[in-house]
């Protein structure tokens, strides 16, 4: 991935950004926007519309056949310690370990603390996310929503500066599903954090982005790439018949 010297103007910027998986055809394409420090910024779209394949290229884990991501909030991969988190929809915790084993495992990669240093930390991020009582409970004793609470608090435990999330609450009930919205715009208040998440619930969207983008379909040619950006108040209003469809449909499923 090309990367160049943040110039101050954006604390993550993403310009031309083209991504797909084979034969160098891309599957998402012409994708630039910027993040602001202390945002909550969403990647929107319905299912197909590359979301997720094109997070998974802003935090490094698919290169980009084209483009940039750069700026003081690009993911930095290499052997310093990770300034930015990721919170994965499913959770990715390694069943065989206990939550509290799960959470100290990049403390013991990254961070250079002792046992009862690091065990303290574990400690208090499970707090931070309301889970000050599941550290010695295994990933299928949790419920869903704990599990959502439980990626998001490892996601954190390195205190990042910028923290990426697919889907956080998605699958999860109404009330559920509201209360991992609040974590989310309290923890951006409390730890001054930046978070860039993929969502498709509209009840998410209207109660924490900030600004987002909308991807959707070129059918002629087979790609999807930005079809609005903005405030989602704003962009709901989009003369596109498609973005009149995502953000008036009934439901928040995909």
């Amino acid at each position: 991935m090309m990367r160049r010297e943040h110039d101050g103007s954006a604390f993550l910027e993403v310009r031309d950004v083209a991504v797909g998986w084979e034969d160098d055809v891309p599957l998402v394409t012409d994708v630039s926007f910027d993040v602001a420090r202390g945002e909550i910024f969403a990647i929107l779209g319905v299912s197909g519309s590359g979301k997720t394949t094109l997070l998974r290229c802003l935090i490094g884990l698919l290169e980009p056949l084209r483009g940039s991501v750069t700026g003081e909030g690009a993911p930095q991969l290499g052997a310093e310690r990770p300034n930015f988190g990721v919170s994965f929809q499913g959770g990715a915790l390694l069943g065989s370990m206990t939550l509290g084993e799960n959470m100290a495992l990049p403390l013991r990669r990254w961070a250079n603390l002792s046992s009862r240093a690091a065990a303290a930390v574990v400690r208090s991020t499970l707090a931070l996310v309301g889970l000050a009582d599941a550290e010695d409970k295994l990933p299928a004793e949790l419920s869903g929503g704990m599990l959502k609470r439980a990626s998001i608090a490892r996601a954190l435990v390195l205190e990042p500066k910028v923290v990426f999330m697919d889907e956080p609450s998605a699958g999860l009930d109404p009330v559920t599903a509201a209360g991992i919205d609040s974590l989310i715009s309290t923890l951006r208040r409390v730890l001054g954090l930046t978070v860039v998440l993929v969502t498709h619930e509209l009840a998410s969207i209207y109660a924490i982005v900030d600004r987002c983008v909308l991807l959707g379909g070129r059918e002629e040619r087979g790609t999807t790439t930005i079809l609005a950006e903005g405030r989602p108040q704003d962009i709901a209003r989009h003369p596109d018949p498609r973005v009149h469809e995502f953000f008036r449909r009934k439901g928040a499923g995909e």
